[in-house]
């Protein structure tokens, strides 16, 4: 069909057939972006793994959370209560976009390593209670002994680590296997 023939039908037809083509085309082809989008996404390792769990609560492992966004979506997917394991970060974040998620969720946050005063003192006053610990091991002997039935343990981390997300993941579920 030519361009002629459609004009003897009248300009708007043109303009609306054309648009509808158009948004059918952008359709198919944000549909098709969508989908291999959301494929990558299933093969993302370390992302929201369950663990184990031990004693009626459940160990999740989200060690490819390397930035403040992706461990905001952490938070705002776990359902209930969270006892929330982090690393101390190694350079200045801002951690502003957490609170929200920490104050409805978070019964306490574990910061694991290095420098945890920056952390420390975003979260205080917002999470009931924050303990400094040296290791991994640490952190869920802690997670093990808290009081609350309704918790989730959810590691992670929150910042970027010269550690690559799968030694971080072997790290936490190796320690989650031991308790």
């Amino acid at each position: 069909m030519t361009i002629d023939t459609l004009a003897t039908q009248g300009r708007d037809k043109i303009h609306t057939g054309l648009s509808g083509i158009d948004a059918h085309r952008l359709k198919v082809i944000r549909n098709a972006s969508l989908r291999a989008c959301f494929n990558r996404l299933e093969d993302t390792r370390h992302r929201l793994e369950f663990v184990a769990r031990i004693r009626g609560r459940e160990y999740v492992c989200d060690a490819a959370s390397r930035s403040v966004n992706a461990t905001w979506y952490a938070l705002e997917s776990t359902q209930g209560g969270i006892v929330w394991i982090a690393d101390a970060p190694q350079e200045e974040m801002d951690y502003s976009r957490l609170v929200p998620p920490a104050l409805r969720k978070v019964r306490m946050l574990l910061i694991v390593g290095g420098d945890s005063e920056a952390m420390h003192s975003a979260f205080d006053g917002v999470v009931p209670s924050i303990v400094p610990c040296d290791t991994m091991a640490e952190a869920l002997h802690h997670a093990y002994n808290y009081e609350a039935d309704d918790v989730k343990v959810l590691y992670s981390p929150a910042c970027p680590s010269e550690q690559s997300a799968d030694e971080r993941a072997a790290s936490f579920c190796r320690e989650v296997n031991d308790l």
